[in-house]
């Protein structure tokens, strides 16, 4: 008998081919899966410190968040039915009004409610004191990308938002060095660009080669609003992706968030240097269709993300069911009803989230060898089981109280729905009341 961490026995898993196995032990040894194997054969194998019940329950990877915003937690409900533009009227006097405290029960808040819709990894777009949102997600657990928010171009923004070039590199590279490889290796700090209108030219330059420097990733928001595109037409007479390459920044280290209002040109600039795509279908529909499609055939690497809860939550399922939706539209002149299976929803959702965090060798799949990070799902519900085709029913109707379990680096997360490395009544409690101070503080 082999002595290991943790064995859930007795359920049914996703494969790394987005099929489903019944009968399954998955075996966890040094925070890795160290085996998968049928349930029967697990008995005489391995005996371990802890045990979980696999039993009326589907295992799979947990979904990754690849374009969040932290910073934006306590805007939930805010700007559904507002006009335009919520960002200068509602956003900028909310995060430029925002306190450590804020942020801390922000990345609480945040957190918690990742783990209770089984999200175990995620990339933040970035933010003010991030050092709170650092230390959140140790404590909690999870796995994450983290940056500063990155602007040397005002544009009537608030002061306390905008910084010269030194600065900004100076505090992203103090927010690096102090917390990239924290948590045992489960958070790693980026560079990044709010956006290309709020940077300069010299500011994107430095901050491709400081994260070059330091062999980290690059993330800005791109090609999302119309006057995005127009700026850099007019001051750079080249649409942005065309604007980045002619600049001689662009890397495979670069993810690219949004990416909604693409040409053709750039949607090959975006495959010639293997830069990875979080779509946000949910925000993104309001702006524009993402070109998922396009990009997959021409074998670009795409995440989804749920662009902070502000936009209606961090429920990375919503997003999947949001995308098969509108992509049933995108096949309607070719007459193409399978233009997004469920398979590769899922796949985007997972491995694709992976390959946007550069950790695809890491986590993404239920792969022996890989890092013990999953999901646990309760199918023995009227509204799952039973099922012609499991995969398709994920896709299709199970919903964020359905997620049972987490695993996150071999540590349990949730177990039955319990969260055991947060205090999920004192974060909501203080979560209301800091909600109510900043509003009436930001006069939002």
């Amino acid at each position: 008998m082999k002595n290991v961490d943790l064995i859930i026995d007795n359920c049914l898993i996703l494969t790394d081919t987005y099929d489903i196995k019944e009968n399954q032990s998955i075996i966890i040894k040094n925070k890795q899966i160290l085996d998968i194997t049928s349930s029967e054969d697990t008995k005489d194998m391995y005996e371990a410190t802890t045990n979980i019940s696999g039993k009326n329950k589907l295992f799979m990877p947990g979904f990754v968040d690849s374009h969040m915003h932290t910073c934006q937690q306590l805007l939930r409900g805010r700007i559904a039915d507002e006009l335009p533009m919520i960002w200068t009227r509602i956003m900028v006097p909310f995060e430029s009004n925002l306190t450590k405290s804020d942020v801390k029960i922000s990345a609480e808040l945040a957190n918690l409610e990742m783990i209770k819709s089984g999200t175990t990894a995620f990339v933040d777009a970035g933010g003010i004191y991030m050092d709170q949102v650092a230390e959140t997600v140790v404590e909690s657990g999870l796995r994450g990308v983290i940056t500063n928010s990155t602007m040397d171009i005002g544009g009537g923004l608030p002061e306390s938002m905008v910084h010269d070039g030194d600065t900004l590199i100076k505090n992203n590279t103090e927010l690096y060095n102090n917390f990239h490889g924290s948590g045992d290796g489960r958070l790693d700090v980026w560079f990044s660009l709010r956006s290309i209108i709020s940077c300069s030219p010299e500011l994107t330059k430095r901050v491709f080669d400081i994260a070059a420097e330091f062999d980290t990733g690059v993330q800005t928001q791109m090609n999302e609003y119309t006057n995005e595109i127009s700026y850099c037409l007019e001051n750079y007479q080249k649409r942005p992706f065309e604007y980045l390459e002619d600049l001689g920044v662009l890397t495979d280290k670069f993810l690219s968030a949004h990416a909604i209002l693409l040409s053709e040109e750039e949607m090959d600039i975006i495959k010639k240097y293997d830069i990875k795509v979080a779509h946000c279908p949910i925000s993104n529909s309001g702006k524009g269709f993402p070109k998922a499609p396009s990009l997959i055939q021409r074998g670009v690497s795409v995440g989804l993300g749920t662009d902070g809860t502000a936009h209606g939550g961090l429920s990375i399922l919503d997003e999947i069911r949001t995308l098969k939706a509108l992509s049933k539209y995108w096949g309607v002149p070719i007459f193409d009803p399978r233009i997004m299976p469920s398979k590769l929803l899922l796949e985007l959702a997972t491995l694709g989230g992976a390959k946007a965090m550069q950790k695809e060798t890491e986590f993404g799949t239920l792969e022996v060898g890989k890092k013990a990070d999953m999901i646990g799902i309760n199918i023995d519900q009227a509204h799952i089981y039973p099922t012609h085709d499991l995969v398709n029913t994920l896709v299709e109707t199970i919903n964020n109280n359905d997620i049972s379990d987490m695993v996150v680096d071999g540590q349990i997360i949730m177990k039955d729905r319990e969260v055991l490395t947060m205090d999920e009544e004192r974060i909501k409690f203080e979560g209301a009341q800091a909600m109510k101070d900043i509003a009436q503080r930001a006069n939002i």
